[in-house]
């Protein structure tokens, strides 16, 4: 029979359970010794990554850690990253050793560049598997130097391209479709002439608006006069399409993800940015809409939103819409193919929650971009392409570019009708919460995707709380990524932690610990 356990040994049991002892816990740790000249070329070139990455796309929170991954590759463990708008910030307090080091770089505005972001991710991957410091920083500047994939031209072309898919999704027929080309090479060339004038991206949008409205009303008073084949046809359609297009660019999903991810600054920018170039849209077609109407040129009011085409359309229309997302945002032929399936499975969820179960639009979308985002997430990793290049393109068919449209029409017509008035609120405010649930739906695809696609990658996962920081990457990042290998679970000897020569000593130091010597690293 066993003895009964002694009290003193059952309580000793308890408060391990709910306490931590300070005895056991290790107050010193072995650290490579890194010159303060090698140090400011190790932030600087994590600085530099993370504001070329933050310009053409990413969200805040994978800015902020390829910067904590690239200078802890290189030795430094005490870097605190601040991500904003339009700057970046890295500090390394040097561990109390020697004089703090802060760089920072102002973030300019730029177009998306999936493809230059593809090549930033693997040199960041190239990074930690050993590259060295002086062929990294090669490496980045011809990254950076590397011009966008394609030329002015084939942008105007995919651009007419994502509004004929657009029409196609609504089943037009071949009038419609070569009145929505025509627009839409007038609205890609008129914003390609004004931002080579660098015009402000807010009139850009707002005279791209006021040609789809031109081109609308055109066909409209064609069909009222009875001219064929403009007879019947639903001229709402162009400025449908239109929208879509002008607001294909807008970078929804990284400032939905920075909000989520608490980097409210950064948010509160880019969410800024796009209500002003949305903003842009909505007075072009409002001030398309009253010039029309002060020349007696009106349009009539829809009674019923605009009916979408039969499955097959509605499919061909998504896929050719998210390929040609990825285009304009610059991504290469793979970034584009998966862009094209994640497309159509985004609109295969929306349209099995909508129109199969019933569901309201906004749930549908939502559960489609969940769905096209968490794919997106899981497989971008082990096919090398970022996650928000893909999830971007996907959500692009499922834009309220028709209930926008149908809304502003209704504020315009509806004059003293307060029934007219309401129903064009309620459709601006369905649009609305559209978008929301567009925007919600990929972000949390995406940080339920993050650990699976970690898991995938080879790499794990250490979860902790973000109010509790335990060094300078576990105080910025929500998870840390570090590569699988052997973990040593025993904890070192303090005799072999004494008796272990310093790196600065040992025969043949690491590159990232021996002093700075221009004649053997290179220039840094």
């Amino acid at each position: 029979m066993s003895e009964p356990r002694p009290p003193r040994r059952l309580f000793d049991g308890v408060r391990r359970a709910l306490w931590s002892d300070p005895a056991k816990r290790r107050m010193t740790e072995q650290m490579p010794i890194i010159d303060d000249r090698l140090s400011q070329s190790i932030i600087d070139l994590a600085m530099r990554v993370a504001e070329v990455m933050l310009s053409i796309g990413a969200s805040a929170k994978e800015v902020t850690l390829a910067a904590l991954r690239i200078t802890t590759a290189y030795g430094l463990r005490s870097v605190h990253v601040n991500v904003t708008f339009n700057s970046v910030i890295l500090s390394d307090h040097r561990n109390g050793t020697g004089d703090p080091i802060t760089l920072m770089r102002v973030v300019h505005s730029a177009a998306p560049d999936h493809a230059k972001l593809q090549r930033l991710q693997t040199l960041v991957n190239d990074i930690e598997s050993g590259l060295p410091l002086h062929e990294a920083i090669g490496q980045f500047h011809a990254i950076r130097r590397t011009p966008f994939m394609y030329r002015a031209g084939v942008l105007v072309a995919v651009q007419a391209l994502l509004a004929v898919a657009v029409a196609i999704m609504y089943g037009a027929g071949w009038v419609m479709l070569l009145s929505v080309l025509i627009a839409a090479l007038g609205v890609a060339l008129t914003q390609l002439g004004l931002a080579r004038a660098r015009v402000p991206l807010f009139f850009s949008q707002a005279a791209g608006a006021i040609v789809l409205t031109i081109m609308t009303v055109l066909i409209s008073w064609l069909g009222s006069a009875g001219i064929e084949p403009f007879v019947g046809v639903r001229s709402s359609l162009v400025v449908s399409c239109g929208i879509v297009l002008m607001l294909a660019g807008l970078a929804v999903v990284g400032a939905a993800q920075d909000a989520i991810d608490g980097f409210s600054l950064t948010a509160g920018g880019r969410i800024l940015d796009l209500t002003v170039m949305t903003m842009g849209v909505v007075v072009g077609i409002l001030v398309g809409l009253e010039a029309a109407r002060q020349l007696g040129v009106g349009l009539a009011l829809p009674s019923d939103p605009l009916a979408f085409g039969s499955p097959l359309q509605q499919v061909t229309g998504s896929v050719i819409i998210a390929a040609a997302v990825a285009i304009l945002n610059g991504s290469g032929l793979r970034i584009v193919v998966v862009s094209a399936v994640l497309g159509a499975l985004g609109w295969a969820g929306a349209y099995v929650l909508g129109t199969l179960n019933g569901m309201p639009s906004s749930a549908a979308v939502f559960g489609g971009a969940l769905v096209a985002s968490f794919v997106g997430s899981v497989v971008s990793d082990r096919l090398r392409v970022p996650s928000v290049a893909v999830t971007t393109a996907a959500i692009i068919p499922m834009v309220p570019g028709a209930a926008v449209f149908r809304g502003l029409l209704g504020l315009v017509e509806a004059g003293t009708d307060l029934n007219h008035f309401i129903l064009a609120l309620d459709a601006l405010f369905s649009a609305a919460m559209v978008g929301v649930a567009l925007a919600a739906g990929a972000t949390l695809g995406l940080v339920l995707g993050n650990p699976l696609r970690a898991r995938i990658g080879g790499r794990r996962v250490a979860l902790r709380a973000k109010a509790r920081p335990v060094s300078g990457a576990g105080g910025t990042a929500a998870f840390e990524i570090v590569p699988t290998g052997a973990v040593k679970t025993k904890p070192i000897p303090a005799a072999d932690v004494e008796e272990a020569p310093a790196a600065a000593e040992a025969e043949d130091p690491h590159p990232l610990t021996k002093p700075y010597d221009p004649t053997e690293d290179g220039p840094a």
